[in-house]
């Protein structure tokens, strides 16, 4: 596209002083004229690039040129380069530096302070993101295999509505038609996906964010050692300190085997307050695990 074209036109010279309309016209798989049409376009447009000819001539562009001020603010400068910055957070997004891009042409700095990393992302998950994400754009229902809390796999039919990013993970929020009511997915727990070639037309509504797709909460309080102050400090937002320098806290999630497994992963340095139910399922499970031991 000519824009695209345009911006990385300015970017290069911002980048290299000066640069040939030939070697720019190899860049592009365009024509020498056509360049020259862009920086008539670019000049037109109140851009200060020149042409100079002559052995080490070019195209170039001043040295103190920056956007203007007056079209965006410092402030809306630093809104769009954190924002393009943080775009790297969504698998499959082409790492194109386009956020030094911006800073370049904003003659900032701004954009080093912030730095997002989704390395971890399997190829299957990201396949799994790319179809979603299209479905919801084209309003395609999908057919998926998913595993929940209990480790119980069903298959849905699912009218995706939004993608949702919240505590380190993706989720997908959809009208289950098996449910008969709208419900949240863990991208990590979907085994299949299926684009299906049936059209909705549902809009998204007003929907309460929950964890899961199961609805159902259970509020746990815990006394958690000062051994694992770390993990108080990266899991919980509110923790009552005690005397002794332990700690209070409280929580709230679905009840499954997730949440057995979450508390049981702090150890020796977790018990269960309330309520007392919950306390004796994590008993059953550790003297379960000790004889697995024995």
């Amino acid at each position: 596209m000519q824009i695209n074209r345009l911006f990385e036109i300015i970017y290069i010279l911002l980048d290299k002083k000066t640069i040939t309309a030939n070697e720019l016209a190899k860049k592009f798989e365009v024509s020498s004229r056509t360049i020259y049409r862009d920086v008539e376009i670019l000049s037109g447009a109140g851009i200060p690039i020149y042409t100079t000819k002559g052995k080490g001539g070019g195209i170039s562009i001043l040295d103190d040129f920056i956007l203007d001020k007056s079209v965006i603010s410092k402030e809306e400068q630093s809104a769009i380069i954190t924002a393009l910055t943080a775009m790297s957070v969504l698998p499959n997004v082409e790492k194109t530096g386009i956020a030094d891009k911006m800073s370049l042409l904003f003659k900032s700095n701004d954009s080093s302070w912030i730095d997002v990393d989704f390395s971890d992302w399997k190829v299957e998950q990201k396949n799994f993101f790319d179809k979603i994400r299209d479905s919801i754009i084209e309003r395609f229902a999908l057919k998926l295999k998913y595993i929940n809390s209990n480790g119980e796999i069903s298959e849905r039919i699912a009218e995706p509505l939004k993608l949702y990013f919240k505590s380190k993970s993706w989720y997908l929020i959809a009208y289950c038609r098996k449910a008969d009511d709208y419900r949240m997915f863990r991208l990590s727990r979907i085994r299949e996906v299926e684009v299906t070639n049936e059209h909705f037309e549902r809009e998204m509504c007003e929907y309460k964010y929950d964890n899961d797709d199961e609805n159902i909460c259970v509020n746990v309080k815990l006394k958690i050692s000062k051994n694992a102050e770390y993990r108080v400090y990266d899991e919980f937002q509110d923790a009552e300190k005690t005397a002794d320098g332990d700690f209070i806290v409280n929580m709230s999630y679905p009840e499954n085997e997730w949440l057995y497994g979450y508390i049981m992963s702090f150890g020796e340095y977790a018990e269960v307050l309330e309520p007392t139910y919950i306390r004796d399922i994590i008993k059953t499970k550790i003297e379960k695990l000790i004889n697995n031991y024995l």
